[in-house]
């Protein structure tokens, strides 16, 4: 089993992305998983450390990826066509057959194409699930891969079979077994690269008495809690016909709106719901691919930047992407808000990359950095090589290139913890080969 601990490097004479512009022939030195310095020649006085080349190379912040299913790798088009809640009906009884086997595949394979798209930072949202094995095999793919990781570990307390207004009761468990269960978890995986969230699928899934519950028990012990929210209509919809009320409304009722609470898509938040969260501090994940294969509508980023919302940028599951590409999301994420309004001066590389790097601090419990690679981040950082793609050739302007033409072939070093987990485009701890033979097996 891989130790996870922290590495010391010198990454030298890159053009380095800090202080909100590119810095050429800066050394960037990581001790002990943390940067502690960058600037021209700063390598000098650590001689001692391990060194990297990375002349040629554009070095950036590792990618913080604030939503996907990582158990749904090995569901790539699954549903396609389908509207959400038939599609979420095709996936759910894919995942209440999930064996550990098949979650520890499909997590080393979602979790590997992330790694080698620039992501050094996951937010996992399970789906509640009663088994111990499953997680654990979850963990363990996570663990093999090195890749730093918020666990959310799904919790519900409504029951319906037909997900309207409620969950797939053999997915759920009562909430004081799912809390034992995540503080036995930080115990385990206390000193590792792996954290636990919660995850709550959406807003009816708990009833006021398990929003009361999940509230207490996420501020008791500094937890993030993950919910999707306004993906369709259907969560406003549901809330008002129930509990006489909107969405938003009934979430903010039952406290489970605050500084730690990140909501996952929102097409549908309205001006009245963006005014709530802004107020509350809650922060959003937006995941422009998944929303627009299962045409779901488009979340008025614009708008909640504008309101003060904190916006991170998420990948979503391998079954409604279909991919786990980060650089895709970071390109159409941007070009969907420009279609939609008409106009090609929204939302470039430098907001893109706050948003794909600093978007979720807040919300994930991380003190806030200026944009780009800076003393005091961890040693979570990627290496650029446009070299490696002749598709990006020439680099007539790097911010402008990643954004446009940007994809895992550019991808060359990731560090996690300043450990080299993916080098020259390879992890260096996951034989990627014989991964793609047992995927190939599965049926």
């Amino acid at each position: 089993m891989f130790e996870n601990r922290p590495h010391s490097v010198v990454i030298g004479a890159a053009t380095v992305y800090a202080r909100g512009a590119w810095q050429p022939g800066y050394d960037v030195v990581v001790r002990d998983g943390a940067v502690i310095a960058l600037g021209p020649a700063a390598g000098v006085d650590h001689r001692a450390l391990p060194y990297v080349d990375g002349s040629g190379g554009y070095l950036i912040p590792g990618f913080v990826n604030t939503h996907t299913h990582l158990q749904q790798a090995v569901l790539r088009g699954i549903g396609e066509g389908l509207p959400l809640l038939e599609w979420l009906r095709c996936v759910g009884e894919r995942t209440v057959a999930a064996t550990p086997e098949l979650t520890y595949l499909s997590a080393l394979a979602g979790g590997l194409e992330l790694l080698r798209g620039g992501v050094t930072t996951v937010v996992e949202h399970m789906w509640p699930n009663r088994s111990e094995a499953v997680h654990d095999a979850m963990i363990r793919a996570l663990t093999e891969l090195g890749i730093r990781v918020v666990l959310g570990r799904g919790i519900a307390d409504r029951a319906d079979p037909t997900r309207r207004w409620g969950l797939d009761p053999r997915l759920m468990q009562p909430l004081p077994d799912a809390f034992a269960h995540i503080d036995d978890l930080d115990t385990r995986l206390a000193g590792s690269r792996i954290g636990t969230a919660l995850a709550v699928p959406n807003p009816r899934c708990l009833t006021p008495d398990g929003m009361a519950a999940a509230r207490e028990y996420a501020e008791r012990t500094g937890k993030t809690v993950s919910i999707h929210v306004l993906e369709t209509s259907t969560d406003e919809e549901m809330c008002r016909l129930h509990a006489g009320r909107g969405a938003v409304d009934y979430l903010d009722a039952g406290g489970l709106l605050w500084d730690r609470t990140l909501a996952v898509h929102c097409c549908h938040l309205d001006s009245s719901g963006r005014a709530v969260f802004a107020d509350r501090g809650v922060s959003v994940s937006y995941n422009p691919l998944s929303n627009m294969r299962l045409g779901s509508g488009v979340a008025p980023v614009l708008e909640m930047l504008a309101a003060g919302i904190d916006v991170g940028l998420g990948v979503d599951g391998a079954a409604s992407n279909d991919t786990q590409d980060m650089l895709l999301t970071l390109r159409m994420g941007s070009y969907l808000q420009r279609a939609t309004r008409k106009r090609a001066d929204l939302l470039g590389f430098d907001a893109m990359l706050r948003m794909a790097t600093r978007g979720a601090d807040r919300v994930l419990g991380r003190g806030t950095a200026e944009p780009g690679v800076a003393i005091g981040d961890r040693g979570d950082l990627t290496l650029i090589r446009f070299d490696r793609d002749f598709a990006c050739l020439p680099v007539l302007d790097p911010s402008a290139t990643l954004l446009t033409t940007g994809s895992p072939r550019v991808v060359d070093t990731v560090w996690v913890d300043g450990e080299a987990v993916i080098r020259d485009g390879r992890s260096t701890r996951v034989d990627a080969e014989l991964l793609a033979r047992r995927l190939s097996n599965m049926r």
